[in-house]
């Protein structure tokens, strides 16, 4: 959409001018998705060294900021093995599976008013369904690897991702009662007065920033690569440029579940205050420093929580999130209900 006229006004057939406009987006979008996660998995890595008292990556680069890069061509470089007892295309096919669908997810994703590849009316209900396939992705893995450890790790790394996913989905009912609509830039939009933070909702922003750890295999929930520190889950089998794949499709998913935080409850795009000069700053630089601070909330929580039990984790989700997030569908449905508008 952004570059259609731009071709159409150099004679290209409109149809043909806009694929070529979606593609160069997309690839333009991707591009700088790519550079951000390896900047903010730098970050990561600063901030847990800061905690621990140590510098972290410094000698690739100034103040090693070309660290990740380095490690990107390390990956690509090494040589690609493949157990042989694996089932080899299945083996293959599920980091590409697992990264795809990460992508994918950010195809919903408004960045700022009109910035996002797809509008679409549903936008909650794909960017759910996109999070529920990531799932298939992990079970192809410790299936095709032919050993009983990766697995194992799938079945508990699938348990944990659908036992949250259901919080998860409680949560955004709440906020889309609030909002009346399931398109994301909407969601923003009825943020215009107040973040929804500081509605009722409260209470649903910590059980979905914990939710989001879960989902993403983040510490504290790091269950399926602590095999008592000797196996790394599910993807143990995986090396060089697969390995990387998975590790790049947690990261996207890890930064859009920094995002969703900010859509569903801190005004996407939104300024605090609707004065100036808040309001005289970009929309997508607000939307990014709220990106920012959420993700720096996922790395000190991966440095100071110690990890929990699997039987603890389950716990959390099944015994407090589920009901308590159900019972905030019935409060939130009955405030907007009884206040006709909501609060």
């Amino acid at each position: 959409m952004l570059f259609t006229d731009l071709f159409a006004g150099l004679g290209m057939n409109h149809s043909f001018a806009w694929f070529l406009s979606q593609f160069l987006s997309i690839l333009i979008f991707d591009v700088v998705l790519l550079v951000m996660i390896a900047y903010l998995l730098l970050a990561d890595r600063k901030i847990w060294a800061a905690v621990q008292m140590r510098r972290g990556p410094n000698v690739v680069g100034p103040f090693g900021l070309l660290q990740t890069f380095a490690d990107l061509t390390k990956f690509l470089l090494k040589e690609v093995i493949i157990p042989a007892g694996s089932n080899k295309v299945v083996f293959m096919l599920a980091p590409l599976v697992t990264v795809t669908l990460a992508f994918a997810g950010w195809a919903v994703v408004p960045l700022d008013k009109g910035w996002v590849v797809a509008d679409i009316n549903v936008g909650i209900l794909y960017l759910f369904a996109m999070s529920s396939l990531g799932v298939y992705g992990i079970i192809m893995a410790g299936w095709a690897s032919n050993s009983k450890y990766p697995f194992l790790s799938a079945l508990r790394a699938a348990a944990q991702m659908v036992s949250y996913e259901v919080s998860i989905g409680f949560v955004i009912i709440t906020v889309l009662l609030f909002a009346g609509s399931l398109n994301l830039s909407k969601i923003v939009e009825a943020q215009q007065n107040h973040w929804f933070v500081f509605t009722i909702l409260f209470p649903m922003l910590p059980i979905f920033f914990v939710s989001a750890l879960a989902e993403t295999n983040r510490p504290p929930f790091d269950l399926v690569e602590a095999e008592s520190e000797l196996v790394a889950g599910f993807f143990v089998e995986y090396s060089s440029t697969p390995f990387l794949l998975f590790f790049l499709g947690e990261y996207l998913s890890i930064v859009l579940m920094c995002a969703m935080c900010s859509i569903l409850f801190l005004g996407g795009w939104l300024p605090p205050l609707d004065i100036w000069p808040l309001n005289a700053v970009p929309g997508i630089l607000w939307f990014l420093l709220k990106i920012c601070f959420f993700f720096f909330m996922f790395a000190m929580v991966k440095a100071m929580v110690p990890r929990y039990r699997y039987d603890q984790l389950m716990r959390l989700g099944w015994k407090v999130f589920l009901p308590t997030s159900l019972l905030w569908v019935v409060v939130t449905a009955a405030w907007v209900l009884v206040f006709r508008q909501p609060a």
